[in-house]
């Protein structure tokens, strides 16, 4: 049995949200495992940790400086004082095994765990792994992917873990009328998810101001999540006396719900994105951020290249675009039908589960073997 189990995953939803699905599962499967989430006190974890009813521990945010500097001096100090901590963690909690999602938190947790011989998991939710990931990888065996091109040597493809109410979500008909008259939508009518991730996207707010009403004119209705900052700006430039449905808010806390009452969503293509879209057979047209090492592509790629959503680039979007492209798809009920077989056969249901027992299989290499003690 499973005492003890650190999962190590801060920052972003990428990192946090992963690491939730995956202990939620380890609850399911080993009620009397002690669950400790290592994260920092400034990101999403220390509200999404607590809320979810996991313990929480913190370690210094160590970001790795881009470029020469006193931040890069000042980068041994600010990592030995994190892996001091973060072995105080595995101390106290006599943590059995390491499971680490990537992120600022991956790297101590995987340094401290090393040193004392705590056997380690690592993974990576990316195409393309980060530095935390690609250390981590050397340290263990056990390591999963979420896409079969990621290159970490001897990985086990396994997808992304998704929270239960995802992989359970009713997308019927019945459930999709419920679900819009919820945000107070036409039960009836065609309708666009619209969001840019929790702070909104201002290219693609820009770009649904101008094809409102010709969206609406066309019988499609819009739920659209501007993000906080940019909810006022939206609200003023959107036209007034649309004849269809459009729902705007600043942001939405309930994504599952939002997913039941679409036929298809304009978003950005973050790999918890893309992974939450395929599982509920959710059609898409992406838009990947035009900034980084191309990986919001690659994230879309598969489910895109499936026939189960579009993909544009940030330059390329606009109202012509979004008209010639997604309306038809939206307005087609065999098309809409198509595309959502082909999205959901790109998803990957089993991923929590296949962690939890490479966590097992983990566990069982140090009871066989003697661990190594090191000082914090």
């Amino acid at each position: 049995m499973l005492r003890s189990v650190v999962l190590a995953g801060g920052g972003t939803a990428g990192h946090v949200e992963p690491a939730l699905a995956v202990a939620d599962a380890l609850r399911a499967a080993e009620p009397r495992t002690r669950l400790t989430l290592l994260g920092t006190s400034v990101g999403l974890e220390a509200r999404l940790v607590p809320a979810r009813g996991y313990e929480l521990a913190t370690v210094p945010k160590v970001p790795m400086p881009r470029r020469p500097g006193a931040a890069l001096l000042k980068l041994p100090g600010r990592l030995f004082d994190a892996v001091r901590q973060a072995g105080a963690t595995l101390d106290e909690v006599r943590a059995d095994v390491v499971v680490g999602f990537g992120g600022y938190v991956s790297v101590p947790a995987y340094l401290a765990a090393r040193r004392r011989g705590i056997p380690i998991v690592v993974h990576e939710a990316n195409p393309l792994p980060g530095m935390a990931n690609r250390l981590g990888a050397r340290f263990t065996p056990f390591v999963a992917t979420s896409y079969p091109s990621t290159p970490l040597r001897g990985a086990t493809l396994t997808g992304i873990p998704l929270r239960e109410e995802i992989l359970t979500l009713d997308r019927s008909p019945t459930a999709a009328r419920a679900a819009r008259a919820h945000y107070r939508l036409d039960p009836h009518r065609p309708t666009l998810l619209v969001f840019g991730g929790s702070q909104g996207a201002r290219s693609l707010n820009q770009v649904m101001t101008a094809a409102a009403r010709p969206l609406a004119t066309a019988g499609v209705q819009v739920l659209h999540a501007a993000g906080p900052k940019n909810y006022d700006d939206v609200a003023a430039a959107l036209p007034r006396g649309l004849p269809a449905p459009y729902e705007l808010r600043p942001y939405l806390d309930d994504m599952a719900s939002a997913y039941a009452a679409a036929d298809m969503t304009l978003c950005r293509s973050g790999a918890m994105t893309c992974a939450e879209l395929a599982a509920v057979g959710l059609p898409a047209a992406y838009v990947p951020l035009p900034i980084g090492n191309g990986e919001q592509r690659r994230n879309a790629l598969p489910t895109v290249e499936a026939g189960g959503g579009l993909l544009v680039d940030d330059a390329e979007l606009s109202a012509d675009w979004l008209i010639a492209n997604v309306l038809p798809v939206l307005t087609s009920a065999e098309r809409l039908a198509k595309m959502s077989a082909a999205c959901a056969g790109t998803g990957y249901p089993q991923a929590a589960s296949a962690i939890v027992g490479m966590i097992r299989e983990a566990a069982g290499t140090r009871r066989r073997s003697r661990p190594r003690h090191a000082a914090s």
